[in-house]
């Protein structure tokens, strides 16, 4: 009981502050209404350009609330629970901000492609994750074989 108590207190509120402050960014950023933002020159451009910063958006998002993760003690079996818990409700505020532009934002609407990026961003983020957990439990194993 007091070890799963020692692993959960090393995941602080304020080691999750950077991804909160994020995730207020992007509630900051999605409600500037349309009039407000830049004019592209082509529609293709826009279309690459505003999906790439919806993907990058979220991998940071999610990668912030992952991140803790890496460093604590928890037993990998529920790291990976936490990861696709992250990943879910990153995609879901990606959901909510289209949603919030929809409905409060004026000259904003919902879009679908903007979701897919930003589940894109969500998804590459647990890819990645994934892949520093592994290469540290790799390490760990390996300095284990040696003793």
């Amino acid at each position: 009981m007091n070890n799963k108590r020692t692993q959960h207190d090393e995941l602080r509120i304020s080691k999750f502050i950077p991804g909160i402050a994020w995730f207020f960014l992007i509630l900051i950023a999605i409600s500037i209404p349309g009039h407000d933002l830049p004019v592209f020159d082509s529609w293709f451009t826009q279309i690459s350009f505003d999906k790439l910063i919806h993907t990058g958006l979220f991998a940071v998002l999610a990668f912030l609330f992952m991140y803790p993760l890496l460093n604590s003690s928890l037993p990998g079996k529920e790291k990976r629970n936490y990861l696709v818990k992250i990943t879910i409700a990153t995609c879901l505020y990606g959901i909510v901000t289209e949603i919030i532009q929809k409905y409060y934002v004026p000259g904003r609407s919902f879009d679908l492609y903007d979701v897919a990026a930003d589940s894109l961003g969500c998804i590459i983020a647990l890819l990645f994750t994934k892949t520093r957990l592994s290469k540290k439990l790799i390490l760990i194993l390996n300095k284990f074989q040696r003793h």
